[in-house]
């Protein structure tokens, strides 16, 4: 009788045991699930691959060709002709002060594009860049630019800050790119493949001695907004663009 309560009570002390750690397992994963609901609450989907609808041409209406959708992702296809001064850059419908950006890109062979933030939409002004600082998006071995001091390669803030070192994927693979921009710490990052790479300060007086020095000096909108739309840039060559999302802080 003894041996028979003895047994009992060890099957029934295993079974609470067994509850415990099921229970606790369900409790992790709830909580794993619940934080992963949190932070992706944090983010909004810029492009998810099935539309344009965060988008529309800069200074223009809704985004069609020559940019298409192809297999999840946005791809500009530069057109044989067009017409004088036209360009095809797209900028997104909101604007944005403080933020962290992420995205994946792909540029072809020999070629050239840009990530800008700040732009500011005006009728006198033609261009994003006349505006919206770059983030630039190249080819660094076939690209003229490339060779043109490495504050032009990819992953810079274009003309002002170089990146530490290239951590570019060979042509034809996708590129992670995040980009932060918080005025609240006077911080812009720029993290490429994993990599911290270019580091900056977004804030005068700092700013602007830096646009003093690059070949930005002068114009009279540039970098000056600091809310602004982010902004993909037609250079001329076929690029790609995809899962992109942003953080406000």
């Amino acid at each position: 009788m003894k041996y028979l309560l003895l047994i009992t009570t060890l099957v029934l002390t295993l079974s609470s045991c067994k509850e415990k750690t099921k229970r606790a397992a369900i409790a992790e994963q709830t909580a794993e699930q619940d934080d992963k609901e949190e932070t992706s609450a944090d983010w909004t989907i810029l492009f998810d691959g099935s539309s344009f609808d965060n988008w529309h041409y800069y200074g223009k209406g809704e985004v069609i060709q020559p940019w298409k959708l192809e297999d999840g992702a946005m791809v500009f296809y530069p057109p044989k002709e067009r017409q004088k001064g036209e360009a095809f850059n797209i900028v997104t419908k909101k604007e944005y002060t403080d933020f962290v950006l992420s995205l994946e890109w792909r540029i072809a062979e020999a070629g050239n594009s840009g990530i800008f933030w700040g732009v500011h939409e005006d009728p006198s002004l033609n261009e994003a860049y006349q505006s919206g600082p770059e983030i630039q998006v190249l080819d660094n071995d076939k690209h003229p630019d490339g060779k043109n001091g490495t504050t032009h390669q990819a992953g810079a803030l274009y003309d002002m800050v170089a990146p530490s070192k290239d951590v570019t994927k060979p042509i034809g693979e996708w590129n992670h790119c995040v980009i932060t921009i918080n005025h609240k710490t006077n911080t812009g990052l720029v993290v490429l493949n994993d990599v911290e790479i270019v580091n900056f300060p977004v804030n005068n007086p700092e700013w602007s001695k830096m646009v003093s020095q690059s070949k930005f000096n002068g114009w009279e909108h540039f970098g000056k907004y600091t809310t602004g739309k982010i902004g993909l840039q037609d250079h001329g060559d076929v690029v790609a663009y995809r899962d992109i999302k942003i953080k406000e802080l």
